[in-house]
C-alpha cells in the first residue's frame, strides 16, 4: 500500500488543529493510501534567523513591552491559580483523542534532525492545514514546505500563512520553498496573494480539510460533555480577550432566548475548559447559538447548521483574518462576521439551505486537486 506522511501542527491543546489533522488523514485514507502524521520535535522559537528593523522579533518586542504591565502580571496569576490543573486535564483529553484517532509516528524529527532514508519511506508528504506558513508560530521553518524530500513528493493542502504579509527576513526563503513545491495550495484568498507575489504562481484556494468530511462523519466521533447542560444554551469560544460591547451582546442574547452561557475558553470556569475534541464537536452541534474568534469554530457551525458570529480578534498582533473572510464569502455567509450592534431575536436564525450545493463545489473542487498530485 501506499503511504503518505502528513507534516502540520503538532500538540495537544488546539481543537482545531487535532480536528484538522484527523479530517486530511480521513480524506487521504479514502483515497487507498497508509497515511501517518510525523511527530515534529523542532523548537520552533529557537529557529535562527536574521535580525532586522522590519522582524518579528522587533516587532513583538515593541509589542509586549507597549502593554500594560499590570494587565500582564494579572493575567500571570489568573493562570497560577486556576491553570494548572485545568490544562493537565485538557491535554490529557486531547492525548486521549490523537490517540484513538490519529496514526502519529513512533519517532520524531527536528529541522536538524531528520532519520536516514526518511523521504524514502513515503510516496508523498503532505503539508497542512493550519498555519504551517505562519513566520509568527513556525519562525521559517524549512521542514514545513518539506524540502528534506524530492520535490515531486511536496505536496500543500490547504495550508495557511495567517498573515496578509511576509516579513522581509523570510521573503527569499518562502520564495524558494514555494517555488519547489509539486502542488500547491493555500486556504485563504491572501495566501494565494502571497504565493503569486513571491513566486508567480497561481495556487489554489481550497476548503480546510475538516469541510470534506461531513456532518455525520463528524457526529460519529463527538461526544458529550459530562459538564454539557441538559437545558438550551450559548456557546462561546475566544482565543483572544472580548471587547465589552461583545460580552454585552453575548449576556444580552442568552437573557433574550433564556440560554445558559458556556464558554469553553475561560480557564476559571474549569468544568467547561476541561474539554476534549470530540466534546468540542458535540458542544457546538448542540448549542443554540456560538459566538467565536475561532476559524475552526465558524467551520464546524457550517457543518453542523449551527447559528453563530464570528468575530476579529482582538490585540495588537498582525491580522489573521483573512482565513476567516474567506471561510465567509465562499458559503455567502458575511452577515455571521460579528459586528453585531443590536440584539435582536434574528440573530439566532440562520438559514443554511444554500450550503449543500456551494459545499459539494468546493469538495469536488478540493478532491480533483489531491487526485491530479496523488498520482
Amino acid at each position: 500500500m501506499r503511504k503518505i506522511a502528513i507534516l502540520t501542527l503538532n500538540g495537544y491543546f488546539n481543537y482545531g488543529n487535532r480536528l484538522q489533522n484527523y479530517a486530511l488523514q480521513e480524506i487521504l485514507e479514502k483515497k487507498g493510501f497508509k497515511v501517518e502524521t510525523i511527530k515534529n520535535n523542532t523548537d520552533h522559537k529557537k529557529l535562527k534567523f536574521i535580525e532586522s528593523k522590519n522582524s518579528l522579533v522587533s516587532y513583538y518586542l515593541k509589542k509586549i513591552f507597549s502593554k500594560d504591565i499590570f494587565g500582564k502580571l494579572h493575567l500571570h496569576f489568573i493562570y497560577t491559580i486556576y491553570g494548572k490543573n485545568a490544562n493537565e486535564e485538557r491535554s490529557l483529553m486531547f492525548k486521549e483523542f490523537s490517540t484513538k484517532h490519529i496514526t502519529e509516528s513512533d519517532f520524531q524529527i527536528a529541522i536538524n534532525d531528520i532519520p536516514r532514508n526518511f523521504s524514502e519511506e513515503y510516496d508523498f508528504f503532505v503539508t497542512g492545514s493550519d498555519q504551517v506558513w505562519n513566520p509568527v508560530f513556525r519562525f521559517g521553518s524549512s521542514l514545513d514546505f518539506l524540502t528534506f524530500a524530492p520535490k515531486e513528493k511536496r505536496i500543500a493542502y490547504a495550508p495557511s500563512f495567517g498573515i496578509t504579509k511576509i516579513p522581509i527576513t523570510y521573503v527569499e526563503r518562502y520564495k524558494k520553498w514555494l517555488s519547489e513545491m509539486s502542488g500547491i495550495s493555500v486556504r485563504e484568498i491572501e495566501g494565494a496573494k502571497l504565493i503569486k507575489e513571491l513566486t508567480g504562481r497561481d495556487a489554489e484556494v481550497l476548503i480546510d480539510p475538516t469541510l470534506l468530511l461531513t456532518k455525520e462523519e463528524w457526529l460519529k466521533i463527538k461526544k458529550p460533555h459530562i459538564n454539557k447542560p441538559d437545558g438550551k444554551y450559548l456557546l462561546t469560544y475566544f482565543l483572544s480577550e472580548i471587547s465589552s460591547e461583545t460580552a454585552r451582546t453575548i449576556i444580552e442574547t442568552a437573557k433574550l432566548h433564556d440560554l445558559e452561557i458556556v464558554n469553553l475558553a475561560n480557564i476559571k470556569e474549569k468544568k467547561y475548559y476541561s474539554t476534549g475534541p470530540s466534546e468540542f464537536l458535540d458542544y457546538i452541534n448542540s448549542a443554540s447559538i456560538f459566538f467565536t474568534d475561532s476559524f475552526h469554530g465558524a467551520v464546524f457551525s457550517i457543518l453542523f447548521e449551527t447559528p453563530f458570529l464570528v468575530y476579529e480578534r482582538e490585540g495588537n498582533l498582525p491580522s489573521m483574518n483573512s482565513r476567516i473572510d474567506t471561510l465567509l464569502s465562499t458559503f455567502k455567509l458575511e452577515t455571521r462576521k460579528g459586528n453585531v450592534k443590536d440584539v435582536n431575536s434574528e440573530i439566532i436564525d440562520l438559514d443554511f439551505s444554500h450550503l449543500k450545493i456551494i459545499l459539494s463545489k468546493e469538495r469536488a473542487k478540493a478532491h480533483n486537486y489531491l487526485d491530479y498530485y496523488l498520482k
